[in-house]
């Protein structure tokens, strides 16, 4: 019976690719990027009604029963800055007014929560982009950051590049204090509570760049410098590094500074942006990042391991596409990685200048099988592990960007979420799943010196109760997962003590149903919290570790995978992917063909005999 729901669900996988060997499916985000694309073509004048009309209905379906916008289903209280980024875009589009009925209720939470100036940081500075926020004072220009050596106390690239590429389209703008309005700019000036100006997030800025103790003797900032560095970071579809918000950000920023609304740059934008919508339950939604790589990837190694053969045409195709989205481009992860030559694989389509390891190793799965039959990928895979190896930071472990980009001084900042988003340090899902790679499909062990660091660096960096946290994925459950499984690859002996509590710790949480949930909340407590739900991948999740820790099988096991063989009966919307904790989280469709069928196929294959 498990072998032929396998062969079921590996038929549907292959039902599903495209022509071109990828397969597509929606990268569902919060609803930031569908409130701020409604707001800048509104802003520039865009005409195209159904459109605007399409992504308020989108914003509006989002809402939640109470009137209010969550950043996860189960969030209490609701998310203010989702709130107020819903309550803003509406206003926009001029469907909706703020006495509508939709709107009422939204604006008092508003008001009752602080107002504007408690939004988080990216909210208001959008709101600032639009006039509809101050801007800080500051004694000197921050853009002064892009004038730095790199010898100084803090330079642009200490900051990971996920908030470098947000910040720098904004240097544009902060010190001038500039703005883009238009007819359609509304009055937010009632959802400030006190006539106190500025923000306290805004205001935290100002701390980033007091410590670099700069002077007026430092020359004088040309904004060309930070021009030259977007234009030099646009991908070949006209996005900024291949996101929705920082190809927005862009957009205002170079508009800011003279730009005009028809020139080619800012064309390029919109058209790349375009291309980033996908359709869900009926309704228009901007992703933020297309996962037609990330996805492709998993597929097809997902596919591999459950036995479809390396000649089967899809795998070909797929495979010969992932050969075209290797990176051959220097990008700004050289910078603390000058030795390395590229070969690491980016997230989305066409993105050729921010690779990541998690991509990397997950594209190095899919083309090693035909490693020893094709020569074409031999030299290819080569690149691509040499360049995964490199990435390895000093402390052992794996980020997901950039090497080394753990400034103490920066992940400290008053700055909400300042280790989240400002820096990028090594993390367990990434060294986790990078080890599994490496000890899976190369044998390497701990009598390996990389191998070793990472798996001391893994062992040191389990929580208390025996979890692992996870940055990349809700939360807990997807850490230890990717601990246990990298561990295990890599020779640890599953009696070690340190395997036997995260085992322990996995079937207490489990919840009576056999399967597993887990809340976006864990990610904001940093605890884990139930979810009053399984969910298919937290489940997959969980077993898979299970079985990798296991030699023999328990009723516990038993139930999960029967809880899996029976998820198609079980639907579920609930996110399981983070990009910013607290506020941004994803619902990846795709992953709910992947990690079960996966997890699914090591338990048959380890326990069928």
């Amino acid at each position: 019976m498990l072998e032929k729901e396998i062969y079921k669900r590996c038929n549907t996988l292959l039902s599903l690719q495209k022509p071109d060997g990828t397969w597509h499916f929606c990268f569902e985000n919060s609803i930031i990027t569908d409130a701020y694309m409604l707001i800048l073509l509104r802003t520039i004048g865009y005409q195209n009604e159904k459109l605007i009309k399409q992504l308020a209905d989108r914003i509006l379906y989002m809402q939640s029963q109470d009137s209010l916008w969550r950043a996860y289903p189960d969030e209490e209280p609701a998310n203010l800055s989702a709130t107020i980024q819903a309550y803003t875009a509406l206003l926009y589009s001029q469907h909706y007014k703020e006495n509508d009925e939709k709107l009422i209720t939204a604006k008092r939470f508003i008001l009752e929560q602080g107002g504007l100036k408690e939004a988080d940081l990216i909210t208001k500075v959008f709101l600032a982009m639009n006039g509809l926020y101050d801007w800080p004072d500051f004694p000197i220009d921050p853009a002064i950051l892009f004038s730095l050596q790199l010898t100084a106390p803090i330079n642009r690239y200490d900051i990971s590049s996920i908030a470098r590429a947000h910040f720098v389209p904004v240097l544009l703008m902060l010190h001038e204090k500039r703005k883009v309005t238009s007819i359609y700019t509304p009055d937010l000036n009632d959802l400030y509570v006190d006539a106190e100006e500025g923000s306290p997030h805004l205001h935290e800025l100002e701390n980033l760049f007091s410590m670099l103790k700069i002077r007026d003797s430092y020359p004088l900032v040309k904004k060309d410098n930070i021009k030259a560095y977007i234009v030099n970071h646009i991908e070949p579809d006209g996005t900024l590094l291949s996101y929705c918000l920082t190809t927005i950000f862009m957009i205002y920023g170079l508009l800011s500074s003279g730009y005009d609304r028809y020139s080619s740059t800012i064309q390029n934008a919109l058209n790349g942006l375009m291309k980033m919508m996908c359709e869900i339950d009926g309704t228009v939604h901007m992703q933020n990042s297309p996962s037609t790589n990330w996805d492709t990837s998993l597929i097809l190694y997902t596919l591999l391991e459950a036995g479809v053969p390396i000649s089967n045409r899809s795998i070909i195709k797929g495979s010969q596409f992932l050969l075209t989205q290797q990176q051959t481009r220097y990008g700004d992860w050289s910078v603390h990685n000058p030795e390395a030559a590229p070969g690491g694989w980016g997230f989305s389509l066409n993105n050729t200048l921010h690779p990541d390891n998690d991509d990397t190793h997950a594209a190095l799965r899919s083309i090693i099988p035909l490693y020893h039959s094709h020569s074409s990928y031999q030299s290819s895979y080569h690149r691509g592990l040499n360049w995964l190896l490199s990435m390895q930071n000093d402390d052992g472990g794996w980020a997901a960007f950039e090497k080394n980009t753990n400034r103490y001084l920066i992940g400290n900042l008053p700055i909400k979420h300042a280790k989240d988003a400002l820096i990028d340090p090594s993390t367990p899902d990434l060294t986790g799943r990078t080890l599994e790679f490496l000890g899976k499909y190369h044998g390497l062990k701990t009598n390996n010196n990389s191998i070793n660091k990472g798996v001391n660096w893994l062992l040191a960096n389990q929580e208390h109760d025996g979890s692992w946290y996870g940055r990349w994925g809700v939360c807990y459950v997807y850490g230890t997962w990717a601990a246990l499984t990298g561990l295990i690859a890599c020779g640890v002996d599953p009696q070690n003590k340190k395997i036997q509590k995260a085992k322990q710790w996995l079937l207490a949480v489990q919840n009576q149903d056999g399967g597993w949930g887990e809340s976006c909340e864990s990610d904001v407590k940093r605890t884990f919290v139930r979810l009053n739900e399984s969910t298919p991948s937290q489940t997959a999740w969980a077993l898979n570790a299970l079985t990798a820790t296991s030699q023999k099988l328990s009723p516990e096991m038993v139930k999960a995978a029967e809880w899996l063989m029976n998820d198609s009966k079980k639907q579920t919307n609930y996110p399981t992917g983070v990009g910013l904790p607290g506020s941004f989280y994803i619902r990846y469709h795709s992953y709910d063909y992947i990690w079960p069928l996966l997890a699914l196929v090591h338990y048959y294959k380890q326990f069928s005999k």
